[in-house]
């Protein structure tokens, strides 16, 4: 390889990086995304508008209600009195839930008698709905431990303990996979300008024209968005453990070492949709396609792979960021590290990942004028 040849390219490359302003938006993006999701995305439902219908006005039923109001996930309003006027407001999209407590609430309870209590939801979004109606359903049980005594000496009682992410955060569950999407989104954009632009100047025609072998050239393409985006690396880390407060337990290492990798697979997806398309505007669109939309539907941020069914379980094997997420929640959350079969597995398929997308595109790129 001649090396004086490759590092004027390289040279070259950083300085028009810095010429066009480039080298900003190889930082700038990470960092917005990372701040847009992170702030943005949101699993937990909290200070949701309930509407509770005491028919009964006894003691038990006041401590229900009590439940309710001292709860964070609950707005609660108790003046309604009707429940048609209460379904009126939920369907006017001025309430999230209602609660009917039956005339008949103590009086059954105090005999040992089943009680039923209505239970309106809002889950036009399902997904929310699930959410308050699950929390609904914990207030609920949390005081009926409380208002009716057990039954036998023998009543079970249950010790539950989360894993892993003990507060239920939402940023310890999402900040993790974001990490894997910027990384995967950020450096194939930049990447998928680097050959296409060259096209569309006419510039290409220099490499046409020079002694420099395509893969001289492609690694001269790659060098300079490998390093910057390297330090974005570290830049997201600090990003997670100090903005967002997420912890660190396993090896920071092997987090680098994961994260270089992928980077390189990010930029060979990058390279390969820069050296199969024409024009920067087709390469930015087709580059989105295949990062964002599998970034998110595939990454473990919005659905667990574990969840999925059918097609969708094998097709997110197919897109490296499953495979890079685990990684993630692993050195985040578990601090299992290498230690685990599966981080072990997970690590050779993005080497070959990088390695095979890399060379599609060195292979398909053309070293002449058709």
């Amino acid at each position: 390889m001649k090396a004086r040849v490759l590092k004027a390219y390289i040279q070259k490359e950083l300085s028009e990086m810095l010429r066009s302003r480039l080298i900003i938006m190889v930082f700038l993006l990470p960092t917005m995304l990372m701040l847009l999701f992170g702030y943005g995305i949101r699993m937990e439902v909290k200070h949701a508008r309930l509407i509770i219908i005491d028919n009964d006005q006894c003691r038990l039923s006041r401590l229900l209600v009590s439940k309710f109001e001292h709860s964070k996930y609950f707005n609660t309003i108790t003046t309604v009195k009707d429940e048609a006027q209460a379904l009126r407001r939920i369907k006017q999209a001025e309430s999230d839930a209602i609660i009917s407590i039956p005339a008949s609430f103590e009086k059954r309870l105090l005999k040992g008698q089943s009680t039923q209590i209505g239970v309106f939801v809002d889950a036009a979004f399902p997904s929310r709905g699930s959410t308050i109606e699950s929390y609904v359903q914990g207030v609920i049980l949390n005081a009926a431990a409380g208002l009716v005594p057990a039954v036998s000496k023998g009543s079970i009682e249950i010790n539950q303990r989360t894993m892993f992410n003990q507060a239920m955060r939402d940023e310890d569950a999402i900040v993790p996979g974001l990490i894997g999407l910027v990384l995967l989104v950020a450096p194939a954009i930049i990447a998928a300008l680097l050959i296409v632009k060259e096209k569309e100047r006419g510039t290409i025609f220099n490499f046409y024209a020079s002694p420099l072998s395509k893969v001289e050239f492609v690694a001269a393409k790659l060098v300079p968005v490998f390093l910057l985006h390297s330090l974005n690396i570290f830049i997201l880390f600090l990003w997670a453990m100090y903005l967002f407060e997420v912890p660190f337990r396993g090896s920071f290492w092997l987090y680098w070492g994961a994260s270089e990798i992928y980077i390189l697979v990010s930029i060979s997806i990058g390279i390969l949709i820069s050296v199969i398309t024409r024009t920067q505007i087709v390469a930015v669109v087709l580059t989105v396609m295949v990062t964002i939309i599998p970034g998110f539907m595939y990454s473990g941020i919005i659905m667990p792979i574990s969840s999925m069914v059918g097609m969708s379980r094998y097709e997110a094997h197919i897109f490296p960021v499953m495979y890079y997420n685990h990684i993630l929640y692993d050195v985040f959350l578990v601090g299992e590290g290498l230690s685990s079969v599966k981080t072990q597995a997970y690590l050779v398929i993005l080497a070959l990942y990088g390695t095979v997308l890399l060379g599609l595109g060195t292979l398909w790129l053309k070293k002449e004028l058709k």
